[in-house]
């Protein structure tokens, strides 16, 4: 009988709840693992490809005269080619990454445990509710927060020197949020939003579907606002007014002063990348600081 009774015990040693919440979750953990492998494969492949990148930027911008482009160009030509769509594609993944990580905290993280009643089984299990939810958001956030940030320095790493022509200009949407901390911020918030939408509606497809809009709805309005974050320059000219590439133009007008025609521009230049980030990052963290504590807080008050 004592045989018994230890064997049905609920395991109440420290990382017993976090092993069950691992096979609980073994397919997602599986498909996270992999995927970060494979792109962790994919961008020391693209690294590899840079130099031969970069030439062929240059064999496109100056073309070898006399007729066809040799041999060697046409190699570098396409090592361009695939380096550019390889490293365009990673970067997206990565700035879309909350929309998944939403989509599993709000469907299957939280809705689905609260729709079969697991949930309520693991609190009579000498779990408490807090506790729960506590190990439930932490384990996810710190594998989020290793990968995700691991894949921000290969990525740097893989850009090599950042020629825009193969990588993209720093304020493209998809190019500044995969080379920033902002990254991680976008996965750990839509994380707690997903556990937020999971309590709110205690079933997994609705939960899904609310923290799918959630997330997309503060994707959309911080990059439609992203050039508000931090102060911008203004610069003001007779007659043409030419800014470089780098700058992130936010607005251009022409206006007639005293007869004489100026141009205004109001732009970031590429030093306002850090800053931009900073604040877009702490955004997002307030974001999912106050999901999370609205989702303890909810849980708390729904307990008979």
């Amino acid at each position: 009988m004592t045989a018994l009774a230890t064997a049905a015990a609920p395991d109440t040693r420290p990382g017993g709840l976090l092993r069950a919440v691992g096979r609980t979750h073994r397919a997602a953990l599986v498909l996270f693992l992999l995927a970060l492998v494979a792109a962790v494969v994919a961008l020391i492949w693209l690294h590899s490809l840079g130099d031969e990148a970069r030439a062929g930027s240059s064999a496109c911008a100056t073309p070898p005269s006399g007729g066809l482009p040799s041999c060697a160009a046409v190699e570098a030509i396409t090592a361009d080619e695939t380096y550019r769509d390889g490293m365009s594609a990673l970067a997206t993944a990565l700035s879309l990454l909350m929309f998944p990580v939403a989509a599993w905290a709000g469907g299957a993280l939280i809705g689905r445990e609260l729709e079969n009643g697991t949930a309520q089984l693991a609190w009579t299990q000498s779990v408490s509710p807090a506790r729960w939810l506590a190990v439930k958001l932490a384990a996810p956030a710190a594998l989020l927060t290793a990968g995700t940030g691991g894949l921000l320095l290969l990525n740097d790493w893989a850009r090599g020197d950042g020629d825009p022509n193969l990588v993209g200009d720093w304020y493209y949407p998809d190019a500044f949020v995969s080379t920033g901390p902002v990254a991680v911020a976008y996965a750990l918030a839509g994380l707690a939003l997903g556990a937020l939408a999971g309590l709110v509606w205690r079933r997994a497809l609705p939960a899904t579907g609310v923290a799918l809009a959630a997330s997309l709805l503060l994707h959309n309005v911080l990059e439609r606002y992203r050039e508000n974050l931090w102060p911008a320059v203004t610069r003001t000219e007779a007659g043409t007014l030419e800014l470089p590439r780098s700058a992130f133009q936010v607005s251009w007008a022409d206006v007639p002063r005293d007869g004489v025609l100026l141009t205004r521009a109001t732009f970031h230049p590429e030093s306002h990348f850090w800053p931009l980030q900073y604040v877009e990052t702490g955004l997002l963290l307030a974001v999912a600081g106050t999901a999370t504590g609205a989702a303890f807080l909810l849980l708390a008050r729904r307990l008979p």
